[in-house]
C-alpha cells in the first residue's frame, strides 16, 4: 500500500493507522490548497496529532510530499482494481472503465480533477528531485494497462501487431488530458469524448469483428 512505501520501520499498528491518517489529511489538503498552500503545520493539526508525531514520521516537509506522492500513486491504482474491471483485460473492461471514471467524475462535479496528476503538475518542474518519484508513480499506471493489454494480445483477443506500450499510453493519456479539461470546463464532454475515444481505438486491433456483448 501508498502508506507503507517509505514508511519507517517496525511501526505499532497504531503507528500504522497513525501515519496513514497524516498522510490522508496531507493528500486532502495539497489537492485543495496545492503543495506551496500546505503548511506541515496545518497538517499536524486537521490530523490531531503533536508536533514530536509528525517528526517521527515525516522529517519535514519535504519527506511528506514525496510519501504522498507514493499514497497517491497506490490510490490510484486501487481505483483502477475494481472488482468489475478484473485485470482490464477484456473489451466490456475497458468500456466499464472509462464509464466509471466519467460517473466518478460527474458525481465530484469534475472539481479536483486526477489527484496523481495535480501532483504531477505542480512538483515535476518546481522539484525535480521529485520527479523520479512522480515518473514511478506513472510508470506503475501505465504497467497496469500494459498487462492487461498484453493478456488480451496473447489471449488473442488483440491482433498480434498490437503494441501494448502504445496502446497503454494512448489510454493514459487520453485519461489525464480528458480529466484536465474536465475539471477546467467544468463538464463531462471532454473527459467523455477523449475515454471513449481511446477505447474505440483500441478496439480496432480487435482479433475478430466485435458486437456490443463482447
Amino acid at each position: 500500500m501508498a502508506d507503507q512505501t517509505n514508511a519507517p520501520r517496525r511501526l505499532t499498528r497504531k503507528g500504522q493507522e497513525t501515519r496513514k491518517r497524516i498522510l490522508g489529511v496531507a493528500a486532502d489538503l495539497i489537492l485543495k490548497q496545492g503543495v506551496a498552500g500546505t503548511q506541515i503545520d496545518e497538517v499536524r493539526r486537521s490530523a490531531g496529532v503533536s508536533g514530536s508525531q509528525m517528526t517521527h514520521y515525516f522529517d519535514d516537509k519535504h519527506t511528506l510530499v514525496r510519501d504522498v506522492i507514493a499514497w497517491q500513486a497506490e490510490n490510484t491504482l486501487e481505483s483502477h482494481r475494481h472488482p468489475a474491471l478484473g485485470r482490464l483485460d477484456t473489451f466490456e473492461a475497458w468500456r466499464s472503465w472509462a464509464e466509471m471514471i466519467l460517473e466518478r467524475q460527474t458525481e465530484r462535479g469534475f472539481r479536483g480533477g486526477c489527484e496523481f496528476g495535480s501532483l504531477a503538475g505542480q512538483l515535476v518542474e518546481c522539484e525535480p528531485d521529485l520527479r523520479p518519484d512522480l515518473a514511478a508513480g506513472y510508470e506503475q499506471w501505465r504497467d497496469l494497462f500494459r498487462e492487461g493489454l498484453r493478456l488480451m494480445r496473447d489471449r488473442g483477443d488483440l491482433l498480434p501487431t498490437a503494441d501494448p506500450d502504445m496502446l497503454a499510453n494512448a489510454l493514459l493519456a487520453a485519461l489525464q488530458g480528458g480529466l484536465l479539461l474536465a475539471q477546467t470546463l467544468r463538464r463531462a464532454e471532454p473527459l467523455r469524448d477523449s475515454l471513449r475515444a481511446a477505447v474505440a481505438h483500441l478496439e480496432t486491433f480487435a482479433a475478430t469483428p466485435l458486437s456490443r456483448e463482447d
